[in-house]
Order: C-alpha cells, then sequence, then structure tokens
C-alpha cells in the first residue's frame, strides 16, 4: 500500500505561498458522511491555512451522482466573474458483497477523468474505495496520511499551475 511518506514532494508546500486568493468549490457524498465530514475538516484546514477560499460545499446523494454535480456546478460559475479554480469530489465507497462497488468506483473514476478532459478547471479526485471502514481511518490521519488534506494540497497546486501558464 501506498503510504504518504514514500510521497514527499506532495507535501513540499513552497509554492503555494505565491498563490492569489485560491478558489475551490467541494462536492461530496452524504453517504459514509462520518469519513466523508473528516476528508472535508482535513481539505477546509489546508485551503484556509493558504488563505484560499470554498465558494461552495454542496453535497449529493453518492459518489455516482459526483460527476454530475461536479458539471453542474461549474455550468452555474462559468459565466460569472468569481468562480471556483478547481474543484474537490469526495466520497467513500466501501466494498460490499454484490459487484455494486465496482460499478460505483469504476463510474466516478471515469466521470472525474472527463470532467477533467473537458472543463477548464481540475476536479480533484477524492474518493476512497475501500474494503472496510477501517481503511478509511488509516486514510484520514493514519499511516497512509490524510486523504483530505492532500487532495486539498493537490488543488492549490493544480491552481498554481494553471495561474502560471
Amino acid at each position: 500500500m501506498a503510504q504518504s511518506h514514500n510521497s514527499s514532494s506532495l507535501m513540499d508546500t513552497h509554492k503555494l505561498d505565491i498563490l492569489k486568493l485560491p478558489r475551490v468549490a467541494i462536492v461530496h457524498t452524504e453517504w459514509n458522511d462520518k469519513i466523508v465530514r473528516e476528508l472535508k475538516n482535513g481539505c477546509e484546514g489546508i485551503i484556509h491555512k493558504y488563505s484560499g477560499e470554498i465558494l461552495e460545499n454542496v453535497a449529493v446523494p453518492g459518489c455516482f451522482e459526483l460527476p454530475f454535480a461536479c458539471r453542474h456546478l461549474w455550468e452555474h460559475y462559468k459565466n460569472k466573474e468569481v468562480k471556483p479554480e478547481a474543484i474537490i469530489a469526495f466520497g467513500a465507497v466501501i466494498r460490499g458483497g454484490t459487484p455494486h462497488f465496482e460499478y460505483v468506483c469504476k463510474a466516478v473514476t471515469d466521470g472525474i477523468l472527463q470532467l477533467n478532459m473537458t472543463l477548464p478547471i481540475p476536479v480533484i479526485f477524492g474518493v476512497l474505495t475501500l474494503d472496510n471502514e477501517d481503511q478509511a481511518w488509516e486514510r484520514l490521519g493514519g499511516p497512509h496520511g490524510h486523504k483530505g488534506e492532500e487532495a486539498a494540497l493537490t488543488a492549490l497546486k493544480m491552481i498554481s499551475f494553471c495561474q502560471s501558464y
């Protein structure tokens, strides 16, 4: 399993000090809300640490709905003067005893990939795909880092990239 200490460059934030008031939107699921709430908490802490603004914090029922909601949110903002520079999608899918897990994981992964290929801003994949709930807590401050914080850093780094070009 990947561990955050094996990706030290992700935690290198020296270039983020030059960000110009980064703006993000968060789209998250209601399903597995304890896990998703902790993802969001970690994310929000990092965004605020870098003087960022969270323009929206929108809930959808489940992961399958994340790509639609991200696109809809962008469509709402695209002609406004102030708009998100990145969207972060948070959810958690826990494997059960049916193939439903594979269908949902593939759909949300493909959907967010498609958004990244078509929208003018990055959509950050903050969806945990887990065998059990214990794995979630390993990824929310345990040996695998904090995936909410990592999603926020990814968003900020992508905003910095886009502001540079």
